[in-house]
């Protein structure tokens, strides 16, 4: 390890850089917007990984696996503070955890074995779907007057521990629109989501971690397809520039915001489209 950093200062240097400039965005527009900071942080890291000649079939493994790292630390902290706050639903999380985690571990199995160009393209059809949800979903309009429960809460269960883990975000991205979608309250939404999080990153990391052991191609200090320089960089800088992004968000007006995030999140998902079919 020590040789292969002096061969390569430059490349430890530059990822250095990366990680910084990902860490920043994705806490800055958590913060702004409500949304997990993975749902930047890979898309970035995906697009500047070419600049540090990372093979193309290793790129969004290693996008992935570096921001579910990231991830654990981060939901703790703030499934903590929410729970304080009496903002995580416990009894929710006691039904519908466990279809979660079976989801997350699927997701895992399948997110460590699939080409890259697959898991590319996961995020991008999903990241699309949610950019929609911002922008034309109209402001309190519900699917249903409880949160499902049964088969269909486990179904749900499913598809957002298999999905998140696969595109390397944490729970807020989807368990915030779907809760809210069946007239979730808001706040208790998000603090529930948090929890999620960490249900979803522990067996995505790790997993991703045995998946790229051995891995030829991977950048300095990397443990599978987890990059260590990301709890390095990445965490500090997203924790820092969310407080930023929060208080942008109340001194501006929300939906406008959120429209125009919708719009780069629609613009970055055809790019990642574009480069797995050219």
């Amino acid at each position: 390890m020590i040789e292969t950093l002096a061969s390569q200062p430059w490349q430890l240097a530059a990822l250095a850089a990366v990680l910084l400039v990902a860490g920043a965005c994705g806490g800055l527009l958590a913060g702004l917007l409500g949304v997990g900071g993975g749902i930047v942080i890979v898309p970035v890291l995906y697009m500047l990984f070419p600049f540090l000649d990372i093979a193309p079939e290793i790129r969004m493994h290693l996008a992935v696996g570096t921001s579910l790292a990231t991830i654990i630390p981060t939901s703790i902290m703030s499934a903590r503070s929410h729970y304080k706050r009496g903002g995580v639903d416990v009894e929710l999380l006691k039904t519908w955890g466990p279809w979660i985690l079976v989801g997350a571990l699927i997701g895992t199995y399948l997110g460590g074995r699939v080409a890259g160009e697959v898991l590319t393209l996961i995020f991008a059809v999903v990241a699309l779907l949610v950019a929609a949800n911002m922008a034309f979903r109209p402001e309190g309009m519900t699917l249903a007057p409880a949160f499902p429960r049964g088969l269909l809460r486990g179904f749900l269960g499913l598809v957002v521990g298999g999905f998140s883990v696969m595109m390397g975000i944490g729970g807020g991205t989807l368990s915030v629109p779907l809760l809210t979608a069946f007239s979730y309250p808001v706040r208790r939404a998000v603090g529930t989501a948090a929890a999620v999080g960490l249900i979803i990153a522990l067996p995505g990391a790790f997993g991703f971690m045995l998946a790229g052991w051995g891995q030829g191609g991977l950048p300095p200090l990397s443990l599978g397809y987890v990059n260590l320089l990301g709890f390095a960089l990445i965490v500090p800088t997203s924790m820092a520039m969310a407080p930023l992004g929060a208080k942008i968000a109340h001194a501006r007006r929300p939906k406008l915001l959120r429209g125009l995030f919708a719009l780069v999140l629609l613009l970055t998902a055809l790019r990642m489209v574009y480069g797995v079919v050219t």
